[in-house]
C-alpha cells in the first residue's frame, strides 16, 4: 500500500459520495485503559454527514470483556475496504457518542474530522503468511502465499526443487481455510520462478476476469482489515 494520506472528510465525502457503503465489513480497534488492544470484525451501518457514524456491535461472544469498554467517550478506530478502480483502505478514529440497543445493538460515533486513506495498487505487495495448496499438473504441493497484491502473489513451495515450471503455465491455488474463507480457488499464471532454500518460489499473475477479481478482493479484505 502507498503511504497514508490524510484528507478532510467533508470535502472527500462531497467528491467521492461517501466513505463506505452500508453493510460493508469493517474492523474496529478497541483499547482498554490498561493498554490492551482488541480487533474485531463488524459492519458499517451508515452515517449522517457532519453528525455521526453508525457501526454495528461485533459479536458479544467474540468481544468478551472488551464489550465493557465500548462506552461513551471511548476512542474507536474503524478500518474498511472501499470499492473503486483499484480499491483503498480507509481508517478513522472517533469517540463513542452513545450505544443503542434498538432496532439492533450498535454504537454511535462522533463524525470524524479526518481519515487516513491508503490505495491498494497493482504494484504494492502486502506481506502475508497464508497456507495454500498449489495444484501443478495433477499433483498438489503444500505452499505459502508470502505476499499479495491486486495483480498477483508470490508463493513459496517446500521440496519443489524437482518441479518443471514454465512461464505462462496455469496453476491452481487452493486456500482451504483463512479467516473464514474456505476452499477459495484461484487460477493464476506463472510469471517467474526461482530456487530458494529447501524449495522454490513462484511469482503468479492473477487473471483479469470478474470472478478472480472478486476472490482477490475478498482475500485482500481479510488480509488488510482481518480481525477476530
Amino acid at each position: 500500500m502507498t503511504g497514508p494520506v490524510k484528507v478532510d472528510v467533508l470535502s472527500w465525502l462531497n467528491k467521492n459520495l461517501g466513505l463506505l457503503h452500508a453493510g460493508a465489513p469493517v474492523t474496529i480497534d478497541v483499547t482498554t485503559p490498561a493498554g490492551k488492544r482488541g480487533k474485531f470484525r463488524t459492519t458499517f451501518i451508515g452515517m449522517a454527514p457532519k453528525d455521526y457514524v453508525l457501526i454495528q456491535f461485533p459479536d458479544v461472544k467474540k468481544l468478551g470483556n472488551f464489550s465493557h469498554y465500548i462506552a461513551q467517550g471511548t476512542i474507536i478506530t474503524v478500518r474498511g475496504l472501499i470499492e473503486g478502480h483499484e480499491g483503498a483502505v480507509v481508517a478513522f478514529a472517533s469517540p463513542v457518542r452513545q450505544t443503542l440497543h434498538i432496532p439492533s445493538r450498535m454504537m454511535v460515533l462522533e463524525f470524524p474530522k479526518e481519515v487516513t486513506l491508503q490505495t491498494l495498487r497493482n504494484n504494492i505487495r502486502i506481506e502475508t503468511e497464508i497456507a495454500a495448496k498449489i495444484k501443478i499438473g495433477e499433483d498438489y504441493w503444500q505452499g505459502k502465499i508470502v505476499d499479495l497484491s491486486v495483480a498477483g502473489c508470490q508463493v513459496s513451495l517446500s521440496n519443489g526443487d524437482d518441479l518443471l515450471l514454465q512461464k505462462g503455465q496455469t496453476v491452481e491455488v487452493v486456500i482451504e481455510d483463512f479467516q473464514g474463507n474456505q476452499n477459495l480457488k484461484i487460477n493464476p499464471t506463472i510469471c517467474s520462478t526461482k530456487s530458494i532454500l529447501n524449495g522454490v518460489s513462484m511469482g503468479l499473475m492473477f487473471n483479469d476476469d470478474a470472478t478472480t477479481k472478486e476472490q482477490v478482493k475478498r482475500l485482500l479484505n481479510h488480509v488488510v482489515i482481518g480481525a477476530e
